[in-house]
């Protein structure tokens, strides 16, 4: 079958469900008088990852949009979700309108943004955000399931302005800033976590502002915070506009001069601002005092059981251990680590790098877990360890590998983490099992990379470089989908240097030569990295090692260099892989964005968000001559 069949019958059952969704609203047409002014898409993306099998994935969505559909036809539901998990294709799918839409007008934003997302004909994920509802799709339940769990397809949250700006800007910043502080408080404390108010502006013939702020509401409350937190950051970006929008998968937050809802439809945010206020403002303050003891006690029995057995273990110290699911875990304390590596045997160690050596541990015979021992002599960096083992531990997403737990107080310290079973990369590519990656499982691992390390840089609240990207420290799970290990530990190797100079902390090869050199360290090194990893798993060799095959005797980047500038890089490909000719193109692609990610001027190598939307949009590059030599620049395909 031909791959232009093969795309229309992953289409079509898309293009049955924006049908049959047309004549349900011309069907209903006659009976709702609906405003449609709010159904402009702001932003729109489709996953690039396919799904494995199209023609289920397709009806299994479907099913999906029309539970969806169904929820928001009742009266006063404004948020919902369904997962159809038949076959192997499994789909969780959420929607949510604005609480000051009516029914009516609910289903018609839900259903352009159905209309929109046929577009994303074979991806097994996307989703569509308008002025007036928002609605996502992925065949994987973590964010559907975790409500810690937002922003993890490697889309940066930002500001959308007007052009139009204030003729007082400095009063209208002032006043704006405040209001919208005042809905980013008031927000996170009401129940459904949705805020709409309005104000008189005290420019000329005070004009009323609209705002509002929505979470998705199956978040938490902490969360929802730290969602609008961004929000207002890139809307004060939008002052003095008159009009702003804040695009989050986690939240979304908008203020404009034009009304977008009536002013009927606002919230009386006053009880909300004042702290430890919620909707509920009238239960009797007894009850909070209880519920104050009761997390006392909890709290003080769960101190008092791990300081007994940490004594109870013969150690004389309480050990500082995570208390993430702590109803879960069984792992406490440096003993509890130590019996299920048996005292990190031989047997139970699975690998060993430049930060410690990592044991397998399998805890109550249940729970399979990895186990770092870090080598850390400087006495500083263990006074530092909890504190950023305790960042490392809340950073979540689909493409890293997440900290469990951790002890500090026994002999070494160690980190608990999730066990990867199929190991690091770099044996799928020059190791024992050399030759067994295909070309879609490598597209998917370099996607899956990239959008690891865009969350790192640009999406978690705090900025972590990794410093040591590299084919060792990305490890597989069961269907060989990345997650980058070892990030932040780099952190930990203190330094006396306070600013932008630091000691080298890497792998030669990988390293960024203004790291190397001057330890100049900024996210851009962290990008040189990943290109050289992108040639790494296309081409199926080390960094390191010298091509025998042609002449000049080449290391891997300098290699591929002169193949892309005699266009002939298609050459560089790992000679294991059997490409079909519709493949050939998207592998000369890929090489050059890695050849992009590996510039000398850092300022021409992209961020990782970029680098993201590169792989993701189709994007491609094109060359340009630049005091003599060959360099490649961002163009975007026809």
């Amino acid at each position: 079958m031909s791959t232009r069949s093969h795309h229309w019958l992953s289409w079509w059952p898309m293009a049955t469900m924006v049908l049959l969704l047309f004549i349900l609203k011309q069907g209903n047409s006659q009976l709702n008088t609906t405003n449609t002014t709010g159904n402009m898409v702001i932003r729109s993306f489709c996953d690039r990852v396919d799904a494995m099998s199209p023609s289920d994935f397709f009806r299994n969505l479907n099913t999906t949009f029309a539970t969806l559909r169904r929820q928001l036809s009742t009266d006063g539901v404004r948020f919902a979700r369904a997962q159809n998990l038949g076959q192997a294709d499994s789909v969780y799918g959420t929607a949510q309108c604005r609480q000051y839409l009516s029914t009516g007008q609910c289903i018609d934003c839900i259903d352009v943004g159905v209309s929109t997302l046929a577009r994303c004909t074979t991806g097994n994920g996307a989703y569509a955000i308008l002025d007036d509802c928002f609605l996502r799709y992925q065949n994987y339940g973590d964010y559907y399931n975790d409500p810690t769990i937002i922003e993890d397809v490697g889309r940066t949250a930002v500001g959308v302005c007007s052009d139009q700006s204030s003729s007082e800007p400095t009063t209208f910043n002032k006043f704006m800033e405040a209001f919208l502080s005042d809905i980013r408080i008031a927000t996170p404390r009401t129940s459904d976590f949705y805020v709409s108010s309005t104000r008189k502006s005290p420019i000329g013939n005070a004009t009323t502002l609209y705002a509002i702020a929505q979470c998705v509401e199956n978040t938490t409350r902490i969360v929802c915070q730290n969602c609008l937190n961004r929000a207002y950051n890139n809307l004060y970006g939008c002052l003095p506009h008159t009009e702003g929008k804040a695009i989050d998968l986690g939240c979304f937050m908008r203020y404009s001069e034009t009304p977008f809802f009536k002013e009927n439809q606002t919230t009386n945010i006053i009880p909300f601002l004042k702290e430890g206020s919620s909707r509920k403002v009238g239960l009797p303050v007894a009850v909070s005092v209880c519920i104050g003891v009761f997390l006392l006690i909890l709290v003080i029995s769960i101190w008092y059981t791990l300081r007994k057995r940490s004594k109870s273990n013969g150690e004389g110290e309480h050990f500082t251990n995570i208390l993430i699911d702590y109803l879960v875990s069984d792992y406490r304390c440096y003993k509890d680590i130590q019996l299920a590596t048996s005292n990190f045997s031989e047997e139970c160690r699975i690998g060993r790098g430049g930060f410690g050596e990592v044991y397998k541990a399998i805890i109550e015979e249940k729970h399979v877990v990895a186990v770092k021992k870090l080598l850390v002599r400087d006495g500083r960096a263990r006074i530092e360890f909890d504190n950023e083992v305790k960042m490392m531990s809340s950073v979540r997403h689909r493409n890293l590998v997440r900290v469990l737990g951790w002890s500090s107080e026994g002999p070494q310290l160690l980190l608990v983490m999730e066990y990867m079973p199929k190991g690091s990369l770099d044996k799928y590519l020059w190791g024992e099992k050399k030759g067994s990656l295909n070309w879609k499982q490598r597209c998917d691992i370099i996607f899956g990379i990239a959008r690891g390390l865009a969350h790192l840089h640009h999406e978690f609240h705090v900025k972590i470089i990794h410093r040591d990207i590299k084919s060792a420290n990305i490890l597989l799970d069961d269907d060989f989908q990345p997650k980058i290990a070892d990030f932040g530990l780099a952190r930990f190797q203190l330094d006396d240097q306070s600013h932008v100079s630091t000691k080298f902390a890497g792998t030669l090869g990988y390293t960024a030569p203004e790291y190397a050199t001057h330890g100049h360290l900024s996210e851009k090194v962290d990008t040189y990295s990943f290109g050289i990893v992108i040639l790494e798993i296309i081409s199926g060799r080390r960094c390191n090692d010298v091509n025998s095959q042609r002449p000049g005797m080449y290391y891997l980047l300098e290699d591929a260099w002169n193949l892309y500038e005699n266009n002939m890089h298609l050459k560089l490909s790992d000679e294991t892989l059997d490409l079909e000719d519709c493949e050939a193109e998207g592998v000369k692609k890929i090489i050059e964005i890695g050849l992009t990610c590996t510039q000398l001027r850092v300022g021409l190598r992209p961020t990782m968000s970029e680098v993201v939307l590169l792989l993701s949009n189709g994007r491609s590059l094109v060359r340009r001559k630049m005091a003599g030599k060959s360099t490649l620049t961002f163009g975007v395909e026809d």
